[in-house]
């Protein structure tokens, strides 16, 4: 299984960065994770549109999920249009960004498939498992199983009670037996070296932070890596978006 990073920052992109996006590769299979602003010309640099086998949102916030529309037109508008698309949201998520065309536009280009933070379901070779994560709107953390790897991938939320920091994730990918951790997800301006040193602190094992193009090999026996995000690291780094992904 292969995971490439598309973009880990936070609230919006930057000059050379799209917020978070993520395509994972198993068995052919391509599933993008995620697609949050600017992340299409980097999964362009990746891969084509039409090949794409799925999408699969955590919650409905743009930086999430707003590069999901210029995928359908790209897909949908094209002269030989591939299959509709499978979208894999929590209730309501994607109203918002499939409501930027009128619904004829793209009725064809994907097909909504929508459910409950807490449900269980298969993405072609994945199995997924959802938990509701604390947010302020539906988030689901999303475990992807296949039957050679895991990647845990969880997005709690923005903001004082519910702010995860890098010294936290490192926390909880210590307590989860995580071989290696990724910081992804960092609010812009923070020092990445500044965030990677704060989980250092608490978690013993290799650590990166997403950059674009990362590619990263989650090859069996190799401690099931996955995608982790972090927030500000310590009080001295600025305040991060949300969303904490802890690799096993």
């Amino acid at each position: 299984m292969q995971l490439t990073v598309l973009g880990g920052c936070g609230a919006w992109p930057t000059a050379v960065q799209a917020c978070s996006g993520y395509l994972v590769e198993y068995a052919g299979f391509r599933l993008l994770i995620d697609p949050g602003y600017a992340t299409l010309p980097r999964l362009l640099e990746h891969s084509t549109v039409d090949s794409i086998d799925a999408v699969l949102i955590s919650h409905g916030h743009p930086d999430h999920c707003a590069d999901l529309n210029p995928l359908l037109r790209a897909r949908g508008l094209s002269d030989t249009p591939p299959p509709s698309l499978p979208v894999y949201a929590p209730h309501g998520a994607a109203d918002a960004v499939l409501a930027l065309d009128k619904p004829s536009m793209l009725a064809e280009a994907y097909r909504l498939r929508e459910f409950q933070p807490g449900d269980r379901f298969d993405i072609g070779p994945f199995k997924t498992d959802t938990w509701l994560l604390p947010h302020f709107v539906p988030n689901a953390g999303i475990r992807l199983t296949t039957p050679d790897a895991g990647v845990g991938h969880e997005v709690p939320a923005v903001d004082a009670p519910y702010l995860l920091t890098a010294r936290l994730a490192g926390q909880y990918a210590s307590q989860a037996g995580a071989a290696r951790l990724m910081l992804t997800h960092l609010w812009p301006g923070t020092d990445p070296k500044a965030a990677h040193e704060t989980a250092a602190q608490i978690f013993r094992h290799p650590i990166d932070v997403a950059t674009p193009g990362l590619v990263t090999n989650l090859a069996r026996g190799s401690g099931h890596t996955a995608p982790s995000t972090e927030g500000r690291g310590s009080q001295k780094l600025p305040r991060p978006c949300p969303v904490p992904h802890a690799m096993r």
